[in-house]
Parts: C-alpha cells; structure tokens; sequence
C-alpha cells in the first residue's frame, strides 16, 4: 500500500494515482514487493527538526527516508520538504513536478537499498534515478 500526505495532488501537480502506478512499476523492475510506503510533504522546518532529532543532522534536506524494509517487502516512510522541492526545481530550472518525481524515486531507491555515501554509488544511484524519470510521464 502507498499513502500519501492529504492534498498530495494540489501541492505537488502530480496526480496520486500515477505516481503509485509508477513506483510500482519501478519497484517491478527492482524485484521488490511493496508492504507499506508513506510519503509525507512537510516545510522545510518540520524536516530540520526530524533531520536534527533523529539523525543528529544540523541542516535542512529534500528527503529523509525511514527504512523499514525486510528481506521479502518493501516498507518505509518518505519526508519530503515542499520548501526545498521549490528552491531545487528554481535553481536547477525545472518544473516542481519533475523535481518531486525524483525526490520521490530518490527515497523509493534508499527503500531497496541503493546508498549515496560515496561518489560511486551516488553516481549508481543518480543513474537509477534517471532510467526512473524517464518512465514517468509528465
């Protein structure tokens, strides 16, 4: 099951039902069996303070993801920041909704265990994220 933030659609111009199609497709392609996803929208102060409460983490962030996934289903939460979805989108000169289509597979990606902690797998994982984008229709 996939469950979103209430007024999903509004705020992000994307529509629920595709996104859902989507990440099941990708997580098709992954081998991965879905158990539970909560995708949460939160301002950027909402996501510094669970960056700083549960991560010691001291600085502001598009996405955190909680994994509690298992050997057999994919389970997780995904916090996102409208705020920095924006800012990103601004700065990068893209549409918001393209921006929260990989924010959204970014953490999708950490829920079946790929890692950007070091130049390579962020490299691995970027390229996932592009094959990703590229099935979603804007």
């Amino acid at each position: 099951m996939i469950v979103f933030t209430r007024g999903f659609n509004l705020l992000t111009g994307l529509k629920s039902s595709a996104v859902k199609l989507w990440i099941k497709e990708e997580l098709r392609k992954e081998q991965k069996q879905i158990q539970h996803i909560q995708i949460n929208l939160l301002s950027d102060d909402e996501l510094l303070y669970i960056n700083q409460t549960y991560l010691n983490h001291n600085y502001y962030t598009d996405i955190i993801t909680f994994d509690y996934s298992d050997s057999h289903y994919v389970s997780g939460e995904l916090f996102i920041s409208k705020d920095r979805v924006i800012e990103n989108a601004l700065k990068n000169k893209i549409t918001s909704q393209h921006e929260y289509a990989r924010v959204i597979i970014h953490g999708i990606l950490h829920l079946c265990a790929y890692s950007d902690k070091s130049p390579s797998s962020k490299r691995k994982m970027r390229n996932r994220e592009n094959i990703a984008l590229q099935g979603f229709l804007f």
